[in-house]
């Protein structure tokens, strides 16, 4: 248990370190009836993607999703969660290598509700902010170009569109995660950890309200995201 907690601190710092270790202790005692969730709500700076150099008949295909388009058989999250998204007014950028599902990536304008806890987050400035979100890559694509032409893809509507601002929420617990993103310019926002005990959800969130206790989907807290500066 101490060599776990040593790990877990070197990977992730002492205060996510610490969240982790707790995480993991409550998820075991309670067999997974309980669990803590923390993340990094974090604005990344749109730059201009490189020139593409598509070749034709290239094997890796990035294009948008629409809501009717046969290919979102294939994603891998529950049907109504991707319903919802749609209904929701997202925009889906998928990639595709040689017509088989590679990986994804969400957008969303104005506001995203949280499908993991009870949050809302709203955009303090939605003509320059866009939200990200749910950027997946299957095993199998990992290594290779796929993320990094998903995120081109996504960077050349965002500028069509007048944003100056990618806002996400990162899993305090990923480094990895963390680590892609502060390549691109990553900038903290605030952070937001959850408790949730069966219905009961504690949010102690790093900006107003602070602190949130709610035991029902209708009671959640709002956190408003404005870009860095």
């Amino acid at each position: 248990m101490l060599a776990r907690l040593r790990h877990s601190i070197a990977e992730l710092g002492l205060a996510n370190g610490l969240w982790y270790a707790a995480a993991h202790a409550l998820s075991r005692l309670t067999r997974d009836r309980a669990r803590i969730i923390r993340y990094y709500l974090v604005a990344q700076p749109v730059g201009e993607p490189p020139p593409e150099k598509e070749r034709p008949g290239a094997a890796l295909v990035i294009r948008p999703v629409p809501e009717h388009d046969p290919a979102v058989a294939a994603f891998p999250r529950p049907p109504e969660v991707i319903a919802r998204r749609y209904a929701d007014g997202a925009l889906c950028f998928g990639a595709y290598m040689r017509e088989e599902f590679a990986g994804f990536l969400w957008l969303m304008e104005n506001a995203y509700e949280e499908d993991e806890v009870r949050c809302r987050y709203e955009l303090a400035s939605p003509d320059t902010c866009v939200w990200d979100f749910d950027v997946y890559v299957e095993p199998r694509y990992r290594i290779g170009r796929t993320f990094s032409r998903l995120w081109d893809a996504a960077n050349r509507h965002m500028l069509d569109t007048g944003k100056r601002w990618s806002v996400s929420r990162i899993s305090a617990f990923n480094p990895a995660s963390l680590a892609s993103h502060k390549r691109l310019g990553l900038r903290d926002i605030t952070t937001a950890t959850f408790v949730v005990i069966g219905k009961w959800q504690l949010s102690l969130l790093g900006q107003p309200p602070y602190l949130h206790l709610s035991a029902s989907a209708p009671s959640r807290p709002t956190l408003r995201l404005a870009p860095p500066g």
